[in-house]
């Protein structure tokens, strides 16, 4: 039994000490993400852009606009931006504020996927996005 719980507290005591190296990571990652979707908007590739968003996203922006998102999304208005200013991971979400835009997204197992963009900050209230989940 001893070995056991020695055994679980050297699991969670590497786990402690290897999550800073993984915060890293996935701040790198939501910022990959959210480069990749602004490079997409900027060359109107509309396929690439609407793969960048999560589902719940995507379906919520269909359902909107009454159009598919390769439609809809060049007509929700959203700031193309060039670059990454800083990156906020909190667990499997994140915030990224670029030059133009605020976006947040979600960590999903095939990668970071945006659930918000075109937001903006309002005081004392939750952010103000263009597109975004249900």
């Amino acid at each position: 039994m001893r070995a056991i719980r020695s055994g679980l507290l050297a699991a969670a005591l590497l786990g402690a000490l290897t999550a800073c190296g993984d915060l890293d990571a996935r701040e790198d990652g939501a910022a990959g993400a959210a480069s990749r979707f602004e490079a997409s908007l900027r060359a109107t590739d509309t396929v690439r852009s609407c793969a960048a968003l999560a589902p719940g996203t995507r379906d919520e922006l269909e359902q909107t606009a009454e159009l598919p998102c390769a439609r809809a999304l060049p007509e929700a208005g959203l700031p193309p931006a060039e670059k990454v200013r800083t990156v906020d991971v909190y667990g499997r979400q994140a915030r990224v504020v670029t030059d133009r835009d605020t976006l947040f997204l979600s960590a999903f197992p095939g990668g970071w996927k945006i659930t918000a963009a075109g937001c903006t900050a309002r005081p004392e209230k939750p952010y103000q996005c263009l597109i975004k989940g249900g």
